[in-house]
């Protein structure tokens, strides 16, 4: 003589969802409320979202840092390469005034002396553009990495492809060479 669907007696019980079970437990269609903790399912889902943004974060921290380096490997180079471009403009000033100096034994000591004057400063605008000034010794052994043949001549004194006359000298160092020394080389007869 049990009621169905009261929960007081045997037989078949029947729940009722009322909206207090439902904020307390389980939904109509038996999935978590808000607030229940998440099926194991779902939680591992956001932990795979979560560590899926991190690596991309990370990844977009790593390119950003190679742009970076990048850049300033790019402004570096363009600086050099600015350098270089106005150390080879005043060349020809410095090569100009020692054509000068060579001829101006007939002209006053005091003209003399300011056209040395200017070509040290010349030289010495070159050497803190980062291109100082090389003079190779005569005699010394042609090499192509830091000499430019101009001409050879003949010279019995002197061993074959060895430097027997300076054109003119060099400026800078190994990689950081704005011109090398312009020479004449001895060959045999």
């Amino acid at each position: 003589m049990s009621e169905s669907g009261n929960g007081s007696g045997p037989g078949p019980q029947v729940r009722s969802s009322s909206p207090e079970q439902s904020a307390a437990g389980e939904s109509a269609a038996g999935e978590p409320a808000a607030g229940e903790p998440a099926a194991p399912e779902a939680l591992a889902a956001a932990e795979a979202r979560i560590a899926e943004l991190e690596d991309l974060r990370l990844r977009a921290l790593a390119d950003l840092d190679n742009t970076r380096k990048k850049n300033a490997s790019m402004v570096s180079r363009a600086e050099a390469e600015a350098r270089a471009r106005v150390a080879l403009q005043w060349l020809p000033v410095v090569d100009n005034l020692e054509r000068a100096l060579a001829h101006a034994d007939a002209d006053p000591g005091s003209i003399v002396d300011g056209i040395n004057a200017i070509r040290n400063q010349a030289v010495g605008v070159l050497a803190q553009l980062g291109y100082p000034r090389r003079d190779d010794d005569l005699g010394a052994e042609f090499d192509p990495a830091r000499h430019e043949a101009i001409a050879s001549r003949e010279d019995p004194s002197a061993p074959e492809g060895s430097i027997v006359e300076v054109v003119a000298p060099a400026y800078g160092e190994g990689d950081r060479q704005l011109r090398p020394a312009q020479v004449v080389v001895a060959r045999s007869g």
